[in-house]
């Protein structure tokens, strides 16, 4: 008897390690509506894969449900409290009704190995010759930036492009941080189609130190991703007294 419990507690032990040390694989939606969409249209998403566990998570392989759909991850190799996106490209050619597909990520995530995120849209036939309804559409170059490592007390900085590939004006209705070390200022926030624009994004590291994952968002009129997020990155060496 005094066997079996002391086999049972090893076993309870070896689980609650591995919860606590290591990697473990956490996301922000597991799924997400492109809503209606005229056929013939290519949508794209992108979801945030987060490691918040205490060891590397490594992504071993991502694949999707049907050929429609092209999945790439930013990185497969996160350490603890890194981020990344898989960008999802959904092409609606030859297709009609609600549709349903799935992402497949697999990871080393000894409790959660194979996560599934999904994407809905409902294609209808567009009107012969007809243009799609005019929208803006917030498309950033990169949506997330790694500083690398800094000294405590300094400011790193970064100036990321940002388009409007709609065919309707952008506006930018607001800017936040998850915290109050890292501040955002959009260049314009007013732009036409085809125009650029900068965010310049500024992270004081005062006071803090070891690796620090931090976010900032922008809210606009995007119909389809009025919330887009920008994840940062940086790993603070203490300053030497």
């Amino acid at each position: 008897m005094k066997r079996l419990t002391l086999g049972f507690l090893l076993i309870l032990f070896s689980i609650t390690y591995s919860q606590i040390v290591g990697p473990k694989i956490s996301y922000q939606e597991s799924n997400y509506d492109f809503g209606t969409v005229n056929e013939g249209e290519v949508v794209e998403h992108n979801f945030e894969i987060y490691n918040t566990g205490g060891d590397v998570l490594r992504i071993n392989h991502v694949r999707a449900s049907c050929g429609c759909t092209a999945v790439k991850p930013e990185k497969d190799v996160l350490e603890p409290g890194e981020g990344t996106t898989i960008k999802v490209s959904f092409n609606t050619a030859r297709r009609k009704g609600n549709q349903r597909k799935h992402v497949y990520v697999l990871s080393n995530d000894p409790l959660n190995p194979e996560v599934r995120l999904s994407f809905t849209a409902n294609i209808i036939k567009g009107a012969g010759g007809e243009k799609s309804a005019a929208k803006p559409v917030l498309k950033f170059d990169k949506y997330q930036h790694n500083f690398g490592r800094v000294t405590e007390g300094e400011v790193a900085e970064w100036n990321v492009g940002f388009r409007n590939l709609g065919n309707k004006p952008l506006n930018i209705k607001e800017v936040k941080s998850s915290c109050g070390c890292a501040a955002a200022v959009v260049s314009s926030k007013s732009l036409k189609p085809g125009e650029e624009g900068k965010l310049n994004i500024k992270f004081d590291t005062k006071d803090r130190s070891g690796k620090v994952t931090r976010t900032v968002t922008v809210f606009s009129d995007d119909p389809e991703q009025p919330r887009q997020i920008i994840t940062l990155y940086v790993a603070i060496n203490k300053r030497k007294t």
